[in-house]
Parts: C-alpha cells; sequence; structure tokens
C-alpha cells in the first residue's frame, strides 16, 4: 500500500510554525510521509518537528523588507521557487499540500496551484495574512484557528481551532493554583517581533507592586537578545528573582505554573493559554497592519478568560494596576483559568487532520 504525502508549506514565525509542528506531529503517527517546505528564516523554528519530519528550503522573499534592490530581487527570487518545488512535486507528488501563511509557504502552494493538487491553507489569525488572501480562492477551502475569521466572499471556511505542540497538550487544563502568600509564577512572552515595549514596561510595574506582593514574584522574562541584560539588571537592582532569556524552550512547562501570564496576542499563544487555562494581561502589537491580534484576543477577552491593554494605554501604572487585580483576587484569578479553558480547542488538530484526510480522499 503506497505511503500517504503531506506537504506542509509555513514560515517566517512560530505563530505560522508552532501549528504546523502539530499537524506533522498528527500525520506522522497516522502513518503519513510529511514533509515542511520553508526558507532559512522558517528553519530557525523547526527544531521542535519530529525527526521524521523532512525539511525542504525553497526560494522566497517578500516586499515588506529591504531597499530597492531587494525589492526588485522579490518576484525572480519567487519564481525560482515556484518552478523548484513544481519540479519535485511532479517527480514526487503530495497527496495535499497544506499552507500555514507566511511568505515562505509561497512556491509550493504556488506549484500546488499551477499543478492542480489537492491544497488547503489554515490561518492562525482573526484576520487573513497577505499570503493566505492570495490564495484564498485558490485552495478547496480555509480552516480558521480564531473565529470568526474575515475572508473574502464565496470562500469556504471552518473554525477548526489552533494546534497546539503535543507539549502544551499534554499539559491541558493543568490544575491551576491560584495566586496567594507564597512563591508565584509571572511569565512575560514578547513573540517574535513585539518584546521590547514589553521590556520597557513590564519590569518597572512589577516593582511598582506593593512590598508585599512583590516579595512573592518569580518572573520567567522572554526578552530580545539587546534587551537581556538591561531587563536582567534592573530586576537584579530592584529585588526581583527573574529569569530572562531571549527564548524559553520550555514554555509548556512555564506556563503550566504561572499565576499570571503578561504576553502578546499571537494566534499560538492564545491557543496555548486556552489549552492549559491560564489568566492572562494581553498587549496586542500595535505595529500589527490587519490588527490582527487584536482580533486573537477578543474571544479570550469576551469569556473573562483576559484583559486587554491596548499598546496605546500601556504604562507601568496601568499594568501593575492590572497585574495586582489577579495577583491579590484568587477568586478572581481561578475564574480567569477557567474562563480561558472554556474557548480552548485541545481536540484542534484532530479537526485539522480530519479535514486533510477528506482532501485526500476527495481527491483519490
Amino acid at each position: 500500500m503506497t505511503q500517504n504525502y503531506l506537504l506542509i508549506a509555513a514560515g517566517g514565525t512560530g505563530g505560522h510554525m508552532f501549528p504546523a509542528q502539530a499537524l506533522a506531529e498528527a500525520m506522522l503517527k497516522k502513518g503519513w510521509r510529511v514533509r515542511l517546505s520553508t526558507d532559512a528564516r522558517g528553519a530557525r523554528y523547526t527544531g521542535g518537528f519530529p525527526h521524521t519530519t523532512e525539511i525542504v528550503e525553497a526560494s522566497s522573499a517578500t516586499f515588506a523588507r529591504g531597499g530597492m534592490l531587494a525589492k526588485a530581487l522579490v518576484a525572480p527570487k519567487i519564481a525560482t521557487g515556484i518552478a523548484s518545488m513544481a519540479w519535485q512535486m511532479k517527480r514526487d507528488t503530495p497527496d495535499v499540500v497544506v499552507g500555514f501563511g507566511g511568505y515562505p509557504s509561497i512556491p509550493a502552494l504556488g506549484a500546488a496551484t499551477l499543478l492542480g493538487l489537492p491544497r488547503m491553507i489554515h490561518e492562525q489569525n482573526g484576520v487573513l495574512g497577505r499570503v493566505n488572501q492570495l490564495f484564498a480562492k485558490r485552495v478547496a477551502g480555509i480552516a480558521c484557528g480564531t473565529w470568526p475569521t474575515e475572508v473574502p466572499e464565496g470562500v469556504e471556511a471552518g473554525h477548526v481551532g489552533n494546534p497546539v505542540r503535543a507539549a502544551i497538550l499534554e499539559r491541558a487544563g493543568a490544575g491551576y493554583i491560584t495566586p496567594g502568600d507564597y512563591p508565584m509564577s509571572v511569565l512575560v512572552m514578547g513573540g517574535s517581533q513585539g518584546a521590547r515595549v514589553l521590556s520597557d514596561v513590564v519590569p518597572a510595574a512589577i516593582a511598582a507592586l506593593p512590598d508585599d506582593l512583590r516579595q512573592y514574584i518569580r518572573v520567567s522574562h522572554q526578552a530580545r537578545p539587546e534587551d537581556e541584560d538591561r531587563v536582567t539588571a534592573f530586576y537584579a537592582e530592584h529585588g526581583i528573582s527573574a529569569d530572562v532569556k531571549p527564548f524559553f524552550n520550555d514554555v509548556p512547562r512555564r506556563m503550566s505554573e504561572a499565576q499570571l501570564v503578561v504576553t502578546r496576542a499571537g494566534a499560538s499563544t492564545i491557543a496555548d493559554l486556552s489549552v492549559i487555562g491560564r489568566p492572562s494581561i494581553l498587549v496586542p502589537l500595535a505595529a500589527a497592519i490587519r490588527d490582527e491580534q487584536t482580533a486573537n484576543a477578543r474571544g479570550l477577552v469576551e469569556a473573562g478568560g483576559a484583559i486587554m491593554i491596548p499598546e496605546s494605554r500601556l504604562d507601568s501604572a496601568v499594568l501593575a494596576e492590572q497585574m495586582a487585580a489577579v495577583l491579590t483576587n484568587p477568586g478572581a484569578a481561578q475564574q480567569m483559568a477557567n474562563a480561558a479553558l472554556s474557548v480552548g480547542v485541545p481536540d484542534a488538530t484532530e479537526r485539522l487532520v480530519t479535514l486533510v484526510e477528506d482532501l485526500a480522499q476527495g481527491a483519490a
């Protein structure tokens, strides 16, 4: 019997790669062969993929970066990537191609479109990304991680949720220890693009908390490499116990142990928070062109699982007030944890797997 073959196209950020990783894990367990098409930037996020996942780098580029010369080379690079992927697909034809967004997904989706292969996309955010907008009317359907998601008229779309990695699922619904007069963990994450403002504001906000609250706080703070030393020094100067790193390999553990999470509102982060069930303060990325992070946060906030502070209103006094409101009220904190769980979709991966299998069978 011929082994089914899934080609996943994703890249750019962890927000695209983490749900792609979850699908890869699930399809490999089902006996499928899985290949990931990305670029050099996306390849940095492949360390967590199962070792049996084939990783191929395709030539791609974006108009959003670089000067005039770089922009002039974008179209030729993309054309080269599509041609290369089409040649590979003709020699080794995937049963299904799934795109997760990011410009590195263009070559595989473009080639699959040219060859008429079964294909679909997964959109993590509440607003379609540019690449997914480009292919929205050229795929069998859109699986949406956030609901509702704005899609073009006439496009078939359905809510499956955002797949989370196995390490998050292992902690799904993990018991929440409410705040109290004992060590409390605060996890601070800025995502791949927006950690600086949190590095500017969060340490000062924690320092501004009343002494009888601050003495119990232990901070895990994800900061950009260029901010790591100053953030570490600030916490030390104010007697605050803190672990500051550019990247945490054990976010699932740290999140499950946290009494409060202060973070951007990336789609994968929202999914992790709602599957594990933790109170959060969300600061959507103001620079996001489509304001997708505000759309991502909406469901969690409306359910009562999170507090949203627009970046335009974020300062240490406002943040300290909101942090104290959660960390001094165990009952409310527990309600927030329960509310976060109520909007979680722990079976999102299984829902996506079903769509992939149905697409493969429909084309057989």
